[in-house]
């Protein structure tokens, strides 16, 4: 313990966890000041990293204040009631970590500690939480799950810098909408195991949630709003009192887990059939039979139906395989489901569009059958969004190189040959570009310096388009990358340069491996490797929690990773890969 302690006082930090201590020595609190005859006092370091997790510690002393540089304080598993109000001195603390054990209050002077950034309170005995918390306005992470608060103060609305908020296991009956208002960073919401009886109105207004977890509560509804939640990746609603879904969950083109089991859906909307999901549970609801427009979600991995009263389906197929029942839809639908029931020209249609934009700035000509742009529809210079998918459109007018407020090109689904550089050369403001689903030849080795202020790129079924050693790097801004059924066999290593990504998406490739250079992409909050040929995870991808939400691995012949860990979600498999990494 001596040496240790002695230790500490040239490294700044102590680890005292797994040591079945009941109090924490004296000579913790004197620091610098216990420098013994044989050591160079002049050498000694204040404590800014102290762990005493794992212990029997019944409580801290008030001479915690003697420790004003710790920045990291991590007293979890012990046996501590209360902490001391010489806590709030500690004003250089970012990382507290209380979690399991008995603490009945949290003391106000808690709020002095304005640095903090990431504060775990779970499994403790907490009955609410101090209004002082607000004037920790740095607070990102926040973690008091598995205790036993009614309610939130009003003044955490001041914690706008909060991205992942953790109240699993709590007697909470209400979000309130000034709260979600105000953390409009967040990226994770678990508010699941509660007693809330609905969603807050403006749960729209968090447009960058990824994750939202409020499985097990009363929830009898899902505002309209949802639309808003453009980011969501993963939604766990199951065991509450839904009885319907609202149409425009359809627009939420990122999620790939939709869980709502054990709800009173009486039926699914047709327009939630849009979905990209590779998980899509609907067990244990009152459903009667479900659209053949289901059919058609052909991401999906995985459809659980049991526990339902389908009267339109074979329990052979409820119960089957998964392929099997989205086949049998599809021969449900009408054949000539996907034509125009219109009797509106084309020409009225495209003047319309060209009218709109002059005034929306956006010119949308999607599926028309074009097979070229008329010059007519370039009403208006100022345009910043132009829609051209669905079309058979092999080149690019040349009215467009006079968009120059141009930000959004959409060219998907059309028969676009060539890489366009002396078009994208002239479009200086030019933030996202989708080329996806067209026959494109090889791109240029300098094509992507054409478009350098790119944030996003989209050449999904491409295969024949990235040169040998494609150079991503051209590309610094780009935060979203979707290289979908380009018939990839190892990830282009120029990729790995992109600090600013936060989507990757290298699904439906022939992926075998996953480089250890992947871990270098701190920003990423997205990855989608379904549907490789991957069997194997470095573990080192588990540093990227809990930066990275969602990881889609469906569809991979993975062996190292049991099928419970995976089935648990992202931040199972990512803790469950962090533990495999063997400390230096």
């Amino acid at each position: 313990m001596d040496r240790v302690i002695k230790a500490a006082r040239s490294s700044g930090s102590l680890n005292l966890s797994n040591r079945n201590l009941s109090q924490v020595p004296d000579e913790v609190y004197r620091s610098t000041s216990a420098v013994g005859d044989d050591e160079k006092w002049w050498e000694a370091v204040e404590l800014q990293k102290l762990i005493i997790a794992h212990n029997n510690i019944e409580s801290l002393k008030e001479e915690l204040r003697n420790l004003p540089l710790l920045t990291v304080l991590n007293v979890s598993h012990n046996k501590l009631s209360e902490l001391p109000a010489a806590i709030g001195e500690l004003t250089m603390l970012k990382s507290l970590d209380l979690s399991f054990n008995s603490i009945l209050k949290l003391p106000e002077e808690i709020g002095s500690v304005t640095s903090l950034v990431k504060l775990d309170c779970s499994n403790n005995q907490l009955k609410e939480l101090p209004s002082s918390l607000g004037r920790c306005s740095d607070l990102s992470e926040f973690k008091v799950s598995n205790n036993v608060i009614i309610s939130l103060p009003e003044d955490l609305a001041n914690c706008s810098k909060l991205m992942k908020l953790d109240v699993e296991g709590n007697k909470l009956t209400i979000l309130s909408e000034k709260l979600i208002g105000s953390w409009t960073m967040l990226t994770e919401l678990n508010a699941s195991k509660n007693m809330l009886s609905g969603i807050p109105e403006n749960i729209g207004s968090l447009s960058r949630l990824i994750r939202l977890d409020l499985h097990q509560n009363k929830i009898s509804s899902v505002p309209l709003s949802i639309k808003g939640c453009s980011s969501l990746a993963e939604i766990y609603m199951g065991n509450n009192a839904l009885s319907t879904l609202p149409a425009e969950m359809g627009v939420l083109s990122h999620l790939g887990t939709l869980d709502l089991h054990s709800n009173q859906l009486k039926e699914y909307p047709v327009e939630a059939c849009k979905l990209r999901l590779s998980l899509l549970n609907l067990s244990n609801n009152s459903l009667s039979g479900l659209p053949p427009e289901l059919g058609k979600m052909t991401t999906l991995r995985k459809l659980l139906l049991t526990g339902n009263p389908l009267r339109t389906l074979r329990s052979s197929l409820v119960s089957g395989s998964t392929p099997t029942l989205l086949k049998h839809l599809r021969s449900r639908l009408s054949e000539n489901e996907d034509a125009e029931a219109t009797t509106t020209k084309k020409e009225d249609v495209i003047a319309m569009a060209a009218r709109l934009s002059i005034a929306s700035k956006e010119l949308s000509m999607e599926g028309l059958g074009l097979t070229g742009v008329p010059s007519e529809v370039w009403e208006s210079s100022e345009v910043t969004k132009v829609d051209l998918s669905r079309n058979s459109i092999q080149e690019l007018p040349v009215e467009l190189s006079s968009c120059v407020c141009l930000q959004t090109l959409v060219l998907s689904r059309n028969k676009i040959e060539d890489w366009p550089s002396a078009i994208l050369r002239s479009l200086p403001n030019l933030l996202c570009l989708k080329l996806d689903n067209n026959p494109l030849r090889q791109i240029p080795l300098d094509g992507f310096q054409a478009a350098p202020m790119l944030q996003v790129l989209d050449l999904s079924g491409n295969a024949a388009s990235l040169p040998e050693h494609p150079s991503f790097s051209s590309l610094p801004q780009l935060q979203e990358l979707y290289l979908r059924r380009m018939q990839l066999r190892e990830v282009p290593s120029d990729i790995l340069s992109l600090q600013q990504l936060r989507i990757l998406d290298l699904s439906q490739n022939s992926l075998r491996s996953v480089p250890v250079e992947v871990k270098n992409l701190t920003s990423l909050t997205e990855l989608g490797l379904s549907d490789n040929d991957i069997s194997t995870l470095p573990p080192e991808l588990g540093l990227l929690e809990p930066s990275l939400q969602a990881l889609r691995l469906d569809g991979n012949p993975l062996r190292s990773i049991r099928r419970t860990v995976l089935d648990r979600g992202t931040k199972a498999v990512l803790n469950y890969l962090k533990d495999k990494i063997v400390e230096a």
